[in-house]
């Protein structure tokens, strides 16, 4: 008796992960992400003292403060737990940006934006235990290039998804 060949199993293109070279161009905006982040933040290391502000007092300043938990301060002292759910969530922003069902050039983006600005932090969690913040406006805590990233990331994302549900609904036959 012969072995019969494998039979294919029909598939639908939203279930594949797809990586097209052409299409790279989103880990190479991740790679430049994290390229300036880190470079910005060992600028400030290297020149800024902790604690110190550029200028004393101002609308928008450059500090060198340290953060050990999340965003806002929250979660302070939780670097572990902290680099786990970045890796978690790195992943998760992995899949999306091979998943041919978040293919727009704009949510691709956003989800690059959001890898690198993890990668980032990540990087500073890893290495020090805590995140270097150093970009300092009224009111609002200090944060930094990656923190910047992934907020307009996850901005940019959230607009998309609603322009193209938008959309949608427009072309949908009444």
């Amino acid at each position: 008796m012969e072995d019969a060949p494998p039979r294919e199993q029909p598939s639908s293109s939203r279930d594949k992960i797809s990586f097209e070279p052409s299409q790279a161009w989103f880990l190479v905006l991740a790679a430049v992400v994290v390229g300036l982040d880190q470079l910005t933040k060992w600028f400030i290391r290297l020149w800024v003292e902790p604690g110190e502000s550029i200028p004393a007092d101002g609308l928008l300043r450059i500090v060198h403060v340290t953060n050990s938990g999340a965003a806002f301060g929250f979660f302070q002292n939780a670097a572990p737990l902290l680099a786990v759910t970045s890796i978690i969530g790195m992943v998760a922003i992995l899949i999306y940006l091979f998943n041919p069902g978040f293919a727009h050039p704009l949510m691709r983006a956003g989800l690059a934006l959001m890898l690198g600005g993890a990668i980032g932090n990540l990087i500073d969690r890893v290495y020090a235990g805590e995140v270097v913040d150093f970009i300092k406006a009224p009111n609002f805590p200090a944060f930094n290039l990656a923190d910047s990233a992934i907020t307009v990331g996850v901005l940019l994302l959230i607009w998309t998804m609603l322009v193209e549900a938008e959309t949608k609904t427009d072309e949908e036959p009444t």
